[in-house]
């Protein structure tokens, strides 16, 4: 069998190397010639994913048997396109639309009762007094948390309002409640939870997670069938259909609200390595397996109580303590382990994805979550002087 790849950076190495695997050939597409997807794939090409005509000719060359989603940001559309134009299973370019386009993809939610907010477009100046403060400005296209502005009242929002860039923004109200991310995946038979993971978040204005810790099912019932059911229906109205995904949810005493969903897996070496730490399910080789028609499950025998952190200390490093020594510190072996700091680096405020994730990762198990906010506290601490 042959697929293809949309979208070829690094985060797409774990995928093309199961596929690998599993003997599928696959066919990569980037516009960045130095992708390490590109020099991954059995077959590379160097095409602006941006263009949805130049990338379906390129694939349509392949004939691929299906498309593998992997970390992509808005251009998760050409990939939607692709399968429309080839009659590909997976997402749609419509789906994949919702996704991307967060004004749509709030209006599409709020007419089925699934996200009550007032939300607009930065140019909808006649309804900002309905406005509850604090609320959120973002870009209306993308993911993560660039240019994300954290507002108190009116006087902060005309103030971001005269500062943006030129491009459609989306004004929420900013949902009070603890932050969840969601692991998934819709077969035919639906939508199956894999892992529900809580957050670690800076404070605002950022709210950038620095880290997550497994939600164990069988202790948290409740929360996670409300969470669950949910997100059952919020795949149905989006017609989401055959395709990994993730979501990031906050939970109140309302329930679930809905911040973002997007038709593939997460990244920040969430799907890759902390869901299959925790659940023993590796998301991408049972979609692999689905597609093959072999046997596959999604669904855990037992999830795991873990962490994993990212580098989110401020301040000069000034030592590098080796694995081994940490692990004697905190007197238990790291799940997985990987550090980029260098000593005399000075690590500035966490505010993006992008000012995180090159510092590194460790995954730790334990018994709750105050067992291991301790550990990463020690770990975090060993590269600075006391």
């Amino acid at each position: 069998m042959k697929a293809a790849i949309i979208g070829a950076s690094e985060e797409a190495l774990h995928t093309i190397e199961l596929a690998h695997k599993h003997g599928i050939k696959i066919s990569a597409f980037d516009g960045n010639p130095k992708a390490a997807g590109l020099k991954a794939a059995d077959r590379r090409f160097v095409v602006d994913i941006s263009d949805e005509a130049a990338v379906i000719e390129a694939v349509k060359k392949e004939q691929p048997d299906f498309l593998l989603t992997v970390p992509i940001g808005r251009y998760l559309t050409t990939i939607g396109a692709v399968n429309d134009a080839l009659g590909l299973p997976g997402i749609t370019r419509q789906t994949a639309m919702l996704c991307t386009d967060k004004y749509l993809f709030h209006e599409t939610l709020e007419k089925e009762g699934l996200r009550n907010c007032h939300c607009y477009l930065n140019k909808a100046y006649d309804k900002k007094d309905e406005l509850q403060y604090p609320a959120i400005l973002k870009p209306r296209f993308g993911s993560g948390s660039r240019e994300i502005h954290f507002l108190k009242n009116k006087e902060e929002l005309l103030q971001a309002l005269s500062v943006i860039e030129d491009e459609d923004y989306v004004l929420e109200e900013c949902i009070p409640g603890e932050e969840y991310g969601v692991d998934g995946v819709v077969t035919k038979e639906g939508f199956q939870m894999i892992l529900l993971r809580r957050k670690m978040n800076t404070p605002p204005p950022a709210r950038q997670a620095v880290g997550y810790f497994s939600v164990i099912p069988e202790k948290e019932e409740e929360l996670y069938r409300r969470i669950f059911e949910y997100m059952t229906n919020v795949s149905q109205i989006l017609g989401v259909r055959e395709c990994l995904l993730h979501a990031d949810i906050i939970f109140n005493e309302k329930g679930p609200f809905i911040i973002e969903m997007s038709a593939r897996p997460s990244g920040h070496n969430l799907h890759n390595l902390f869901t299959p730490f925790a659940t023993g399910i590796d998301m991408a080789e049972e979609y692999l397996k689905y597609r093959m028609k072999k046997p596959y499950c999604f669904v855990p025998e037992q999830t795991a109580k873990m962490m994993i952190h990212y580098f989110d200390s401020q301040g000069i490093v000034t030592r590098i303590p080796v694995k081994k020594e940490l692990e004697e510190m905190i007197q238990q072996p790291f799940v997985a382990f990987c550090c980029n700091l260098q000593e005399g680096e000075e690590l500035a405020c966490v505010t993006t994805g992008h000012s995180i994730m090159g510092r590194g990762y460790f995954i730790l198990e334990g018994n709750s979550e105050e067992q291991l906010k301790e550990q990463a506290e020690k770990v975090k601490n060993a590269f600075f002087d006391s």
